[in-house]
């Protein structure tokens, strides 16, 4: 199913602009969710990417970004904390709740777990929340820098590799972890809370994933992630967590629809389509029992979310064209294995087209269509299947003229 990435920036916390991707579903959201990634990780980590993706393949539009300094965001990381991390999530937030719906699901994996847990009562919209291996308490990344902590404590800053790269870390963002005590601000949450974390998680221990629990208030779930590492770089873990969230979450989602929204599946015969509002051109397609986008290109202005109005043209086309030769050779028992169709679309000069016919003036469109046959076929069974190309009813119904008849349909108040 296609989906749409919009690549976006808001000001953070410290007024420097944060790299994010806004990930659509196809049709229209169920509802938004804010993803908060892990301790100098960015956006992109294959968790957050491919849990985003499955969260979109259930209905729901995910906000991903790079807090400061982090990834493709502005600032020094020095001069962050996690203080400034939270602040960065409710400007996150903000930017949800001014240009689409404030976020309704919080996600939140290692210390952006416990960030999202402290962001959580300044966010009212947010109707649950969900943390991945996340630490009790902000200090448990003081653990990290190791040896390197006092040389912070003594000269007020040092290199500390982390995750196979240096960083450079302040006492004051020390002094700031262990200022935090995430675990006061989780019981004032009161609002559904998954907990997902692996036993054996190396990073973080599975007695802060009994700490949250403890300290959270009814509804309260915890998943256990089995043999999943701490980044969930195995693409099974993520997907469990994906699809777990979304089941979880959905019981807390009001089954609400936008006016826009069509109804699914649509009558036999009769396609319809809308727009989503989301970006200039974005399109909501319903076939029957299918749905699926048009868009246009991001040259074009429109998000790149689906084919374009032509592209759906030479879709017909193709399709039409495999299945017309198809249907002939198992007809006449070719030994046909598979066809491929590639298409391409242009507007081109008739005067400066050889095989667009005779009789046709000004700029027309033109379809040029590649055949791939595969089989043991002589050249004169490949020659023929050719030919039967052009018997495919779309090619019939794109070389004819047309008739086109528009009805205005009254209102449903008339």
């Amino acid at each position: 199913m296609p989906k749409a990435t919009e690549k976006i920036s808001f000001a953070g916390a410290q007024g420097h602009q944060l790299a994010a991707r806004l990930d659509f579903p196809v049709g229209p959201p169920r509802a938004y969710a804010l993803f908060a990634h892990c301790f100098t990780c960015s956006k992109d980590i294959f968790a957050a990417s491919r849990i985003s993706s499955e969260l979109t393949a259930h209905g729901f539009a995910v906000l991903r970004f790079d807090f400061t300094g982090l990834g493709a965001s502005e600032g020094e990381f020095a001069n962050t904390n996690f203080s400034s991390n939270v602040e960065d999530l409710l400007m996150a937030a903000d930017y949800l709740r001014e240009n689409h719906q404030a976020p309704a699901i919080l996600i939140g994996h290692s210390l952006g777990g416990a960030a999202v847990l402290a962001a959580a009562p300044d966010i009212p919209e947010a109707r649950a929340l969900a943390t991945i291996g996340a630490p009790a308490d902000a200090e448990h990344v003081v653990r990290n820098f190791g040896a390197k902590l006092d040389e912070i404590e003594a000269q007020g800053i040092a290199e500390v590799e982390l995750a196979g790269r240096n960083f450079t870390i302040k006492k004051q963002f020390v002094d700031d972890l262990k200022s935090q005590s995430v675990a006061e601000r989780i019981g004032a949450i009161r609002r559904p809370l998954i907990i997902f974390h692996a036993p054996g998680d190396a990073i973080v221990g599975i007695e802060n994933a009994a700490a949250i629990f403890q300290a959270a208030k009814h509804p309260k779930s915890f998943i256990s992630l089995d043999d999943a590492d701490h980044l969930l770089t195995r693409r099974q873990d993520a997907v469990y967590v994906a699809n777990v969230l979304s089941a979880w979450a959905s019981r807390y989602i009001p089954d609400e629809k936008p006016a826009h929204v069509l109804p699914f599946p649509g009558p036999r015969g009769v396609v319809s389509v809308t727009g989503t509002g989301a970006g200039k051109f974005q399109q909501d397609v319903v076939a029957q029992d299918h749905r699926l986008l048009a868009d246009e290109p991001e040259s074009f202005g429109g998000l790149d979310s689906g084919p374009t109005p032509y592209d759906f043209l030479s879709i017909a086309l193709g399709t039409c064209t495999s299945m017309t030769m198809q249907l002939y050779a198992a007809h006449k028992g070719l030994p046909l294995d598979r066809v491929k169709v590639h298409v391409r679309h242009g507007k081109v000069h008739a005067e400066d087209c050889e095989d667009c016919g005779e009789g046709r003036e000004g700029r027309i469109d033109r379809f040029e269509r590649e055949l791939e046959i595969e089989g043991e076929l002589d050249e004169a069974q490949r020659q023929r299947l050719t030919e039967i190309a052009d018997k495919c009813p779309v090619h019939k119904t794109l070389e004819k003229s047309s008739v086109v008849v528009t009805k205005l349909k009254k209102p449903a108040t008339a």
